[in-house]
Parts: structure tokens; C-alpha cells; sequence
């Protein structure tokens, strides 16, 4: 049951992106036609909302990375070939995860305070609108990470123990 809300909400996620793409198409195409045929003229309030876009698009992606185990990490060991040793390091990576995910969103509210003191140039809006982004990420990651950790430690207890 966890794990069907969880596809629902890595889905939703995928909606929302896509949304966010299609929709930073608009601003990003009128940029491109201001600076290079002059047909309208150079509204620097798209650039302002083209990177708003962005990074609603990079923090959303980043949670939906933790959640199908793509995000990148550095391999530094081997593979162990024992399952315990298997389990472990995984366990070892996603419990960092987990808990650079819950810094992330802790720490991220008093950013997204501060973001709400703050107004954008351009288009005036209220730079909440991206400084909450930071700890919505945060807690997505530390909920798949957290998940996916006690997913390895399933299988590792299903599958290592057969193998021993």
C-alpha cells in the first residue's frame, strides 16, 4: 500500500514536470525570438520566470532521481558479493541520503523564510515561490530514500538469508 502511494506520487511528480517543461518552453521561445528578430521586444521578466521554471524542474527531477535509484553517487568500493556486505553498503549510501535529505529540509524552511522577506526584481513576485522548493526536495528525498532503505533491507532479508 506505501509503495502504490509512492508510484502515485513519483507519477504525479512526473505530471508536474512535464507540466513545468512545457510551460518553460513559453518564456525560453520569447526570449529566443526578442534577442534574434526583434518581432517583440526583449520582456526581461522571462528570463526571471524561465529560471523559476528551472528550478522547480531540477529539484522535482532530483527527488524523482532518488526515488528510481538514478540519482548519480560515487562508487569508490567494489560491489561486495556478500549479501550482508551488499545490504550494507546500500544501506550505507541511502541512510546518507536520508540524512542530508532531512538537513536539507530542515535547514530549508528558514531558507524558504528568507525567501519570503524577498520580492523578485522583474516581476515583483515573492521569491517564496522558489526558496520552498528546498525543503518540499528535502522531505521527498528523505521519504524515497527512506523507503528504498527499508525496501534493501527486504530483500536483503528474503534473499541473504537463503543464499548463507
Amino acid at each position: 500500500m506505501i509503495l502504490r502511494g509512492l508510484e502515485l506520487l513519483a507519477s504525479a511528480i512526473r505530471f508536474i514536470i512535464g507540466a513545468l517543461m512545457i510551460s518553460l518552453a513559453i518564456p525560453v521561445g520569447m526570449q529566443v525570438v526578442a534577442r534574434y528578430t526583434g518581432i517583440i521586444p526583449v520582456y526581461l521578466w522571462t528570463e526571471e520566470l524561465a529560471t523559476f521554471i528551472f528550478v522547480w524542474v531540477v529539484m522535482l527531477g532530483s527527488t524523482l532521481a532518488v526515488w528510481e535509484g538514478t540519482h548519480f553517487d560515487v562508487q569508490v568500493i567494489a560491489d561486495a558479493k556478500s549479501p550482508l556486505l551488499l545490504f550494507l553498503q546500500k544501506a550505507l549510501v541511502l541512510t546518507l541520503v536520508a540524512l542530508f535529505a532531512i538537513l536539507f529540509a530542515w535547514y530549508g524552511i528558514d531558507y524558504a523564510e528568507f525567501g519570503g522577506k524577498q520580492n523578485s526584481v522583474m516581476m515583483r513576485a515573492n521569491l517564496m515561490i522558489t526558496h520552498i522548493s528546498v525543503p518540499i526536495a528535502g522531505t521527498l528525498w528523505a521519504v524515497f530514500a527512506l523507503y528504498r532503505l527499508f525496501e534493501a533491507f527486504a530483500i536483503y532479508r528474503t534473499n541473504g538469508q537463503a543464499m548463507s
